[in-house]
Parts: C-alpha cells; sequence; structure tokens
C-alpha cells in the first residue's frame, strides 16, 4: 500500500499552466497525494485594477478544483509595485473572492503572507495583522504565513510572525463586517506610507536564542507593543 503525501503545484499568471504542472498533477493523483493548487493574481498586472483581479482570483481558485483537482487552494494577491499582499488593495482583493468563494462553495481556501517589513519590527506584525483579520472575516479555513521580507531575504522569517498571525484570525472571527472595515482603515493606514522604507528587520539568529529557539525579550517587546497599537484600532483579543 502507498500511502500518500501533501504535495502542491502552481498555476502561472494569469490563468495559465504548464504541461509539466499538468504532468505532475497527474502523477500526484495517481498516488492518492493530497494536492495544494497554489496562485498569486498580480494586482496592476495583466488583470489590471480591483475589480478586474478579483474576478481572476474567484476564476484561479476555482480552476484550481476543477482543472487540478485540488484538496485545498492557496490564494494570495499581490501588488506588483509592493510585492507584498498586505496593501489595502490586495487585502480587499483577497477579501472579495475569499467571500464570494466561501458564499458560494465548500472549497478549502488559504492565503500567502508577504509582508514588505522583516521580523522584529512593527511594521510587519502590523502588515500581517492585516491580512489574518481579513482572511479571517471572510471566511478562509487555512492562513499560510509568514515570509517576512516579501520572503525574499535570507533568514528573515520567525514563528513569533505566525503566533501574531493566529492571535489576531482568533480575535477577528465572529466580528461583524462593518467593524472589521473600520479596524482596517486605521490598520493599513498606519504603514501604508512606508512601504518604499519598509525595515529591513532582523535574521532569525537575531531574533531568537538560536539553543533554545525561544525569542529574545526585544522580539516579545515589539510584539506586545504591536498587539497594543492593535487594540487601540479596536481589535480585542480573546
Amino acid at each position: 500500500m502507498i500511502a500518500s503525501d501533501s504535495h502542491e503545484v502552481s498555476q502561472l499568471n494569469e490563468l495559465k499552466i504548464d504541461l509539466d504542472a499538468i504532468s505532475v498533477i497527474a502523477h500526484y493523483h495517481a498516488n492518492s497525494d493530497i494536492l495544494m493548487d497554489e496562485q498569486m493574481p498580480i494586482y496592476g498586472g495583466y488583470a489590471g485594477g480591483l475589480e478586474e483581479t478579483a474576478i481572476v482570483d474567484v476564476a484561479t481558485s476555482i480552476n484550481a478544483f476543477v482543472m487540478s483537482g485540488a484538496s485545498w487552494h492557496l490564494d494570495g494577491p499581490i501588488h506588483i509595485r509592493w510585492g507584498s499582499t498586505n496593501t489595502r488593495e490586495t487585502l480587499a482583493i483577497a477579501g472579495w473572492a475569499s467571500a464570494a468563494v466561501t458564499n458560494n462553495t465548500d472549497f478549502l481556501m488559504g492565503n500567502q503572507y508577504y509582508p514588505c517589513a522583516g521580523p522584529c519590527t512593527e511594521m510587519c506584525f502590523l502588515e500581517l495583522a492585516a491580512q489574518a483579520i481579513t482572511d479571517s472575516a471572510s471566511g478562509r479555513e487555512i492562513l499560510s504565513g509568514v515570509a517576512s521580507a516579501k520572503g525574499v531575504a535570507l533568514n528573515k522569517t520567525t514563528g513569533m510572525e505566525a503566533r501574531m498571525m493566529g492571535e489576531v484570525a482568533r480575535a477577528a472571527a465572529g466580528v461583524d463586517i462593518t467593524e472589521v472595515n473600520k479596524i482596517l482603515d486605521k490598520l493599513v493606514g498606519s504603514y501604508e506610507k512606508s512601504y518604499g522604507s519598509a525595515p529591513s528587520g532582523k535574521t532569525f539568529q537575531e531574533c531568537y536564542d538560536v539553543k533554545t529557539i525561544t525569542p529574545t525579550d526585544e522580539h516579545v517587546s515589539v510584539y506586545e507593543q504591536a498587539k497594543k497599537k492593535l487594540e487601540g484600532f479596536g481589535l480585542v483579543f480573546k
């Protein structure tokens, strides 16, 4: 008996896929694997603006299950200029797409996290918090993060970002959408002018005691400061 495993396949932008990926999909299904299909629609790219990219996002989500036969879909609308999933525009797209799919299907939906700022910075925590609020409020089942510093810097990801993502998602669960939008407007407004000058943050080795794998006092302090700021925006932690 062959044990199943979990694998992923990526669609291309926008609404494209290549023959290699199709072959890989066939192999995974033949092996009874759990399949995650990912795609990151680009705001400001081929699709265009908010409404157009949201339509593409919904289409790629459906495509993951119809074409790939995926077990779940990993989303992640990304801003063409800033390379982030946490901008005002990409959050709107992700929220609309998730709500549309959630309200009309039983598909499992996830989302990828790409803050501009690096670890051990207040901006990083605030950016990812905005996405966690959006994901929780719009019905996503899976949160996949966090790739700090846009996921392109060496050793610039730590567990504290994922901890914030989880805590914020729990706090946002069940909050009225009108209140969610008020919180998000204040929250995104607090960091959106800093995309071009986002702090690079610290490496994992600088954020953690690598022997005990525990966060430094500084990292915990920055985390708590960010939580207080979120509470000031109206988020109530459970």
